[in-house]
């Protein structure tokens, strides 16, 4: 009997182009396997698609004075062009712009909900007295409140990976005008993580199978204490809270978006004529994979698998193969500064398949390494 095999790969924001290192990341290595695993015969759907949603749409929306939609949609079609040309053969890579995904994501906060596990309560979240307006996780920056990392995000600091709320940074400043923002009460949902924490961890540990790095970092994530977090936000652009009263407030991106590898597997299913297929990677005996870059370790390791025991009925990941960063010449990939080596002009100039052998010769698998155009050239 062939083995079932979900391959659910990180959904990159529709704000920019893809950049080598997230390609050594995640999507190359998905491909390797997926390509593996076909040819041994088994029942093989690899999923993705871009994360329409995120604050990183908007604020790149806002920069060019035009919609999210149209950003969105114009990197959609990028990143599909991509795919093709350096040949990484997914099943589906669609978006989170999709009725069918505001459906599955809207039906898991509802069932949530219904079970105890999403809540109302109020809290503070930065306001910007210039732009008269409460500001989203990615609209503050400041310092770390555990690395002092000084560019840590309202939601996460790319540093240390530590999950935050925009009110733990400190000097937090709006990074539209730079201006210190005031605290606001605000009536969000919160989602009791802490629920989950016992059973993460009993689960966690049993995962031998799982890279030290992901592990180690779950485990220790999870004796600091799993707590409570809001996952709606004061947003025009999203999916709309399906609560009668709470229409001017969105699902946070955060929250949703892990939600895709789920509604691309129903879209997928669908298009494919068997509407039901989308069960075997689901409810029946499965094994699904999610890869990912590291930053994306808390998210795969603990709020996502916490939804789906919430929701009940789904299989949680069987591995999360984090890879570390691929560095380039010496330096960490910066997308602001432009250090990076981008996949669409590289695709303009050359071959695909050199970029795969160096990329797969050198992937961070167990440590960041490095692509240099002079080893590119000797490989």
């Amino acid at each position: 009997m062939p083995d079932s095999i979900l391959i659910a790969v990180a959904w990159p924001y529709a704000n920019g182009s893809i950049h080598v290192g997230s390609v050594a990341g995640a999507y190359l290595p998905a491909d390797i396997f997926a390509r593996y695993h076909r040819l041994r015969g088994n029942d093989v759907v690899m999923i993705s698609g871009s994360d329409a949603h995120g604050t990183p749409v908007t604020i790149a929306a806002e920069q060019r004075g035009v919609s999210p939609e149209q950003v969105s949609s114009e990197y959609q079609t990028e990143f599909l062009d991509g795919w093709d040309r350096l040949g990484i053969s997914f099943d589906l890579f669609t978006s989170t712009h999709t009725k069918n995904h505001a459906e599955t994501a809207q039906d898991m906060f509802l069932r949530l909900m219904k079970k105890g596990y999403i809540y109302k309560d109020s809290m503070t979240q930065p306001f910007c007295e210039t732009d008269d307006r409460f500001l989203p996780d990615r609209y503050v920056e400041g310092k770390c409140p555990h690395c002092s990392y000084e560019g840590a995000r309202g939601d996460q600091c790319d540093k240390c990976g530590k999950t935050l709320d925009p009110v733990d940074l400190i000097d937090i400043v709006c990074r539209t005008c730079r201006n210190t923002p005031v605290t606001r009460k605000t009536e969000h949902f919160f989602m009791k993580f802490s629920a989950f924490q016992n059973q993460l961890l009993e689960w966690v540990r049993g995962q031998d199978h799982f890279k030290p790095n992901v592990k180690n970092f779950t485990i220790a994530y999870l004796e600091g204490g799993l707590h409570d977090r809001a996952i709606t936000r004061d947003l025009a652009w999203g999916v709309p809270v399906p609560v009668e009263g709470y229409e001017d407030k969105r699902i946070y991106v955060w929250w949703e978006a892990v939600i895709g590898y789920l509604s691309a597997t129903k879209e997928w299913a669908a298009i494919t004529g068997q509407p039901d297929r989308w069960k075997d990677f689901w409810q029946d005996s499965c094994r699904p994979y999610y890869f990912m870059g590291k930053d994306n370790i808390p998210f795969h390791t603990m709020i996502w698998p916490s939804m789906l025991m919430g929701y009940g009925g789904l299989n949680l990941p069987y591995d999360v193969p984090a890879n570390e960063y691929l560095n380039l010449q010496g330096q960490k990939v910066s997308t602001s500064r432009n250090w990076a080596v981008w996949l669409p002009e590289y695709l303009d100039r050359y071959e695909a398949d050199p970029l795969r052998y160096m990329l797969a010769a050198n992937m961070p698998e167990t440590s960041d390494s490095q692509f240099s155009w002079k080893e590119y050239v000797r490989r």
